[in-house]
This record gives structure tokens, C-alpha cells and sequence, in this order.
């Protein structure tokens, strides 16, 4: 028997969702950064690097196909490419972690060889046997030797030229580090390393004694080294001058120390700015004049002077050369290496003109396997579909048109356990978020679990305090569950608990971002009934309807182009009858008065695609009409209007109209083709009449 949701939880969804609509706008859009801004506290004066001629450079790609794998040669593959360090002869070292757990190399002519690691776990010895959990960033010394941030063995390991893997500090029992991220090494040999999960930056000096250069308790304050705080440091770097800077994830900050250990907040963005550059910076290289900041939630890098100045390295406000999560960054000559853990790539920045690189993942990466698992009790049961990827969704603000829709909703009681539907392994060190928020989720391998309260049962209990740990604010209580890169999760592990938005929403992230959830597959998920086409519309370029009558629409050759609208909807097995959700693809078709398709209309023109999704800020609005909304954001009722005359194709919206000056004058029937992802075609309102005069 379906369980039907009751009133109060129905309330409680309506207004959940107005104060989470938000939270789908700042996590999942990229928006490049285009103008330039000062930091907040400039340190010293120092003149444009010549590292670039002009910026933005240009991206190149070195090596991954942006299918996360393992394979080595010219058509190489990564899992989770993180942290890049360049030799001085040219060669690029790569932790590539993930299921690989291993250090690549790639050479002058773009191929590709495991360097270190013989899979997952913790073992020095020679290259071909030493094992690595969760490599992440990377170092280089003078006499060669590669230093790893080893992050799920809390160890720092040191490998020598000839490939011998040792452990310097840290490791397994060792108590020294936990979960450390970031590695660097000074003219002297000093090590540092960004103590990620104790929230320290860490010196390793040559005797192997380890001291802490600054932190203390999660936070955020300047001040002497041991009184200062940090939150989540993942990147540090060494300047020329000896002082160091350092990539404060979760403050969305730049820290400096200085050789005395006192530390300065360089750069600093609000959690509500944004538009800010330095969202969530993930990397970071300094040389004389310059500091080089890569930021994931941008998808870009960013030049910083040292009197001020900001320039964009790459990415522009097009979208041209946006990166998906860019994690690690190198000083190469010419130019920059970067690599982008979500897209398993890995990218040389320069002035060399060329054509423009792939970017993101792959489309033709394999989905997980879920078989057909629901993230509520029973995993092989059938439950409740309430939304859909690729649905309009508006916001608090009067705009019926914010954002898309990008997962999929799984009706649950509030309290319920959402389970975990795949393995996976977590990559991002912020792994989880929103804690409190109806917008809470956590990243699990590809697959993002949202509107949960993660690692806490329904009275805030611990589920899981190992994996999940609830981290205690100033003020005693918790504020934030830590995640640590690197963790490991099950088919049916607990993750959470159902909160206020009485459904789980379900995601897809990482190298599968953009990718559309329904094709995951549900046990028991049955579509037999074709979608509700309720009316369609022509209307010209600015928007003003066309008046339809008895006989259908009469268009003029020399009229100019139109825009056809189509409102439908589609409804699923067993879901309750007012249930409305998006549909997968819409198009149109031309049939002369033989009922015989026209010339250039041999097959329909399947205009919007919800295969894959755009994240940017104009995609709704090209393709949804004016007109959209749902019940949540104000409209009286929901209304899916599509934009058929434009276009979503492989996640990129653009916009279209329907040419009729080179028709003959005569009668037509305009063909409306709208189908669910199960194939069923809308029958009834499909077909127009159309007069061309």
C-alpha cells in the first residue's frame, strides 16, 4: 500500500524548501569570477610576475579522458588526480587517489606511469609494493625527493628517486597528524605539512622532530602561532621570503605566518558572498611577486599580488575554461599544472594559443553501481518518487525561474535512516555540510545525499562517531560534522536521518556531476503512463502570444520567428494523482497536410535533453517560459512551460526560435513530442494545426 504523505509533513516540505532553495544555488553552480578585486589586508608591495604575458591564459590538457579509472600510456586515467608537483626536468607527479591509491607520473609527451603504489593500505619498501590510503598533496626537494601527504594513514611519506617508499612521520598509532592534506618543503629541507583534521600547520624538521608552527582549536583567529586558529587547512605553501601561506578551506580564507608564527588573514570571503573569489580554496603555490590560489567552488585559479591585485589565471564568465573542482596546483615553466579531481584531468595553464580544452567529466563515464538500491528502508523496496532531475525551481526572492532541479526526491518519514546506496569513498575534505540546515547533505563517492541530518538519529544522537563526527562549537554544542578524506562507506551503512524536508534527495557529484540520477535505476520504479501535454503555445521572440483559434495557428511567412511553449507534465506508477513531475525530453515535428514529415523534418527535433544538467544561472530561464513555477515559490499551481524552439544538449542551454519563412504556404500539423525517461510519449494536445500563409 503507498504511504501517502500526511498534512503536517506536507507543510513542513512547502516551507523547507523555500528556505533551502538557496542552498542549491551556492553549492552546485559554478560562477566564474570575471572582475578584478583587492584583498582585504595587502602584505607588501611587489610588481606583476612575468609568469604570464596577459590573463586570462589558456588551458591545455596533459592527460585523464574524464573517466575516472586506472590506466596508464597516452590514454591515461585517473580516480582522484589531487595534488601535482613539477620536476625540474619537466615531469609532472600526480596523487591520484580515490580506488587507485597511487603516485603517477606523466612525461614530456603526455604519457602516463604509475610511479609509487601498488593499491590501497599502508606499506614502505620498493615502488612497486609500497601502498598508499588516499594520497594528497605533493612536495618536491632539492635532491629530488617526493614528499606525500598520505591522508588516510595520518602519515607524511617520503619517496626517493629511485622510487623507495619510507614513512617520515606519522603513520597508523603514531598520533602525530590526523588526516593531513597539504605538504611543502623549504630551501632547508624543513617539511610543513597542513594538519588537516587538527587543524595545525606542522613543521618536520631534518632530525625528524615535529612542532607546530601555528593553530590550535578549530576556528578563526589572527594572532601568534598558538593562539591562532584555523579551520580545515588543506594547501600550504612556501614563499620565497620563508613565510608561508595556507589554504583555509572552511574559513573561505588565505592565512599567512610569518617567521615569527604570527598569522594574518590575507583574503576572506563571507559565507553569504557568493560572489566572492576565494569560496573554497583547495590549493596554492607562492613565488616572488605572486600567489597563485586555486578555488573548487569556482572552478578557477586566481593571481594575488602582494600589494593587492587579483587577476583571473583561467576561467572566464562564458564558461570557457571552468574547471569542475580544481584541487591541486604547481609552478611549471611556462605557466602553471593544475589538476581537477571531479573531472580525473589534469591541465597545463599558459599563453600558448590552441583550441580549447575538455573540461568536466566525461558523459560517457559509467554510472555506480546501485542495483537499484533506495536510500530508505527496504533498500529493494519500491518508495515514492516526488521530484525529478531537470524540474524549475524558484526562490524566495519573487523568481520563479532560480534554478534547475538536479536530483532525484525519495519520499521518507521525517526520522527515517537514509542508507547509503552504493560504496564510496570521500574526496572532498568538507565532505559534509549545512549542519542544521534543511539543506544538509554529505558527498559519498559520486552520489550526494541531501535534506538529512547526517550522523545523527532524529533526537541528535551519534549514528556513526568515528566516520561521522559531531565537532563542537565554541559554545559546547555541535555545529558541523567532520567528514575526513579519505573515509570509506558501505552499501547500507546508516548516513543519517530524514529531517523536516520528508524526502532524501539524491544527487549525482563528482565525476559524475551534471549527470541525471534517474538512470541510476529504482527497484520496483515503473513508468506506464505516457506524460499530460495540458496546452501549447506560439508565441514570438518577445514573448506576446499568438492568437490560436478553431483551425489551429496562421502564420506569415514574413512574420519573423516564433517560440513554441509547451506546458506538460508527467505522473509515474503508484504515485498519488496530484503528484506533477518534469519531463526527459522534449521536441517538435513539421507533417504536411499528407501527414508525411517535411523536408528537414525527417525525425523530431529533440530540442531539450535532461540527460545532463546545466548548473548556471541563465540555463532556467532558456529553458522554461516566463510563465513556470511551482506552488512552493508562489505560482498557484505548478507549471512545467518548456522553451521547445531552444535548446539543451549534453548540459548546455542555449536559446533557438522556429523559422517558418522558407515553408510553402498551406496547411500543417505541428507535431509536439514529449516523453518521460521510460519512453512513454504524451498522445493527447500533441498534435497543432498550422496555417502558413
Amino acid at each position: 500500500m503507498v504511504r501517502h504523505t500526511k498534512s503536517l509533513l506536507l507543510v513542513l516540505f512547502v516551507l523547507a524548501v523555500v528556505v533551502a532553495a538557496g542552498y542549491f544555488v551556492d553549492r552546485y553552480r559554478h560562477v566564474p569570477v570575471a572582475e578584478v578585486r583587492p584583498p582585504e589586508s595587502p602584505l607588501r608591495a611587489g610588481a606583476p610576475a612575468p609568469r604570464f604575458r596577459e590573463l586570462p591564459a589558456h588551458l591545455h590538457l596533459l592527460a585523464g579522458d574524464g573517466i575516472a579509472g586506472l590506466r596508464d600510456g597516452a590514454d591515461a586515467r585517473f580516480a582522484d588526480p589531487w595534488g601535482v608537483v613539477v620536476a625540474p626536468d619537466g615531469r609532472v607527479f600526480v596523487s591520484d587517489a580515490g580506488d587507485n591509491d597511487r603516485i603517477r607520473v606523466i612525461d614530456a609527451q603526455g604519457h602516463v606511469a604509475t610511479f609509487a603504489g601498488a593499491g590501497s593500505g599502508y606499506a614502505d619498501g620498493p615502488a612497486n609494493l609500497a601502498r598508499f590510503d588516499t594520497p594528497s598533496g605533493l612536495a618536491l626537494d632539492d635532491a629530488g625527493n617526493l614528499y606525500v601527504a598520505d591522508t588516510g594513514n595520518d602519515a607524511i611519506r617520503r619517496i626517493t628517486p629511485d622510487g623507495k617508499v619510507t614513512t617520515l612521520a606519522g603513520g597508523h598509532g603514531a598520533g602525530d597528524f590526523a588526516g593531513p592534506i597539504g605538504v611543502a618543503v623549504d630551501a632547508k629541507g624543513d617539511v610543513y605539512v597542513a594538519d588537516t583534521y587538527n587543524h595545525r600547520i606542522r613543521r618536520i624538521a631534518a632530525d625528524g622532530t615535529i612542532t607546530t608552527v601555528a593553530g590550535s582549536t578549530p576556528g578563526f583567529q589572527d594572532g601568534p602561532g598558538a593562539q591562532a586558529r584555523f579551520d580545515t587547512p588543506v594547501a600550504r605553501a612556501v614563499d620565497p621570503d620563508g613565510s608561508l601561506w595556507v589554504a583555509d578551506a572552511r574559513n573561505r580564507a588565505i592565512r599567512h605566518i610569518a617567521a615569527d608564527g604570527a598569522v594574518s588573514t590575507f583574503v576572506h570571503s563571507e559565507p553569504k558572498d557568493h560572489d566572492a573569489p576565494i569560496r573554497t580554496p583547495f590549493a596554492i603555490v607562492a613565488e616572488k611577486d605572486a600567489i597563485y590560489v586555486a578555488d573548487a567552488a569556482h572552478g578557477q585559479v586566481f593571481r594575488f599580488t602582494h600589494d593587492g591585485g587579483m587577476t583571473v589565471v583561467t576561467g572566464d564568465q562564458d564558461g570557457h575554461d571552468v574547471l569542475s573542482r580544481v584541487t591541486g596546483l604547481a609552478l611549471a615553466s611556462p605557466g602553471l599544472v593544475v589538476s581537477d579531481a571531479t573531472a580525473a584531468r589534469v591541465y597545463r595553464i599558459d599563453d600558448t594559443q590552441g583550441p580549447l580544452a575538455p573540461t568536466g567529466p566525461s558523459p560517457d563515464a559509467p554510472l555506480p553501481q546501485t542495483h537499484g538500491r533506495w536510500p530508505s528502508a527496504p533498500q529493494d523496496g519500491w518508495h515514492e518518487i516526488v521530484g525529478v532531475a531537470g524540474e524549475v525551481r524558484g526562490n524566495d526572492k519573487g523568481e520563479s525561474r532560480d534554478h534547475l532541479h538536479l536530483g532525484v526526491d525519495v519520499r521518507a518519514d521525517v526520522g527515517a535512516r537514509v542508507l547509503a546506496i552504493a560504496d564510496g569513498k570521500v574526496s572532498d575534505p568538507l565532505a559534509a555540510w549545512g549542519y542544521g540546515k534543511l539543506s544538509e547533505g554529505i558527498g559519498i563517492g559520486d552520489i550526494d545525499y541531501i535534506h538529512t541530518r547526517i550522523g545523527r538519529d532524529a533526537d541528535g544522537r551519534p549514528l556513526d562517531p568515528k566516520r561521522l563526527r559531531l565537532r563542537l562549537g565554541d559554545d559546547g554544542k555541535p555545529d558541523f560534522v567532520e567528514v575526513r578524506r579519505g573515509t570509506r562507506f558501505h552499501v547500507g551503512d546508516v548516513l543519517g536521518t530524514v529531517n523536516a524536508m520528508a524526502h532524501t534527495h539524491l544527487q549525482l557529484t563528482g565525476n559524475l556531476e551534471s549527470r541525471n540520477p534517474i538512470d541510476l535505476g529504482f527497484t520496483g520504479f515503473t513508468d506506464h503512463i505516457a506524460p499530460v501535454i495540458d496546452k501549447v503555445e506560439l508565441r514570438d521572440t518577445s514573448g506576446k502570444a499568438i492568437k490560436r483559434t478553431r483551425d489551429g495557428f496562421t502564420l506569415a511567412r514574413n512574420g519573423g520567428p516564433v517560440d513554441i511553449v509547451v506546458e506538460a507534465w508527467d505522473h509515474v506508477d503508484d504515485n498519488l494523482p496530484r503528484r506533477k513531475l518534469g519531463l526527459y525530453a522534449l521536441g517538435y515535428q513539421l507533417l504536411g497536410e499528407d501527414g508525411k514529415p517535411v523536408a528537414g523534418f525527417e525525425a523530431p527535433k529533440m530540442n531539450l535533453v535532461f540527460d545532463r544538467l546545466p548548473t548556471d544561472d541563465v540555463a532556467p530561464r532558456i529553458i522554461y517560459a516566463a510563465d513556470s513555477g511551482e506552488t512552493v515559490h508562489g505560482s498557484a499551481r505548478t507549471r512545467f512551460l518548456y522553451m521547445v524552439t531552444n535548446v539543451l544538449r549534453n548540459g548546455v542551454a542555449s536559446e533557438g526560435h522556429w523559422d517558418v519563412s522558407g515553408l510553402a504556404p498551406g496547411k500543417y500539423t505541428l507535431r509536439i513530442v514529449a516523453e518521460d525517461r521510460a519512453g512513454n510519449r504524451a498522445k493527447r494536445n500533441a498534435d497543432v494545426p498550422i496555417v502558413i500563409r
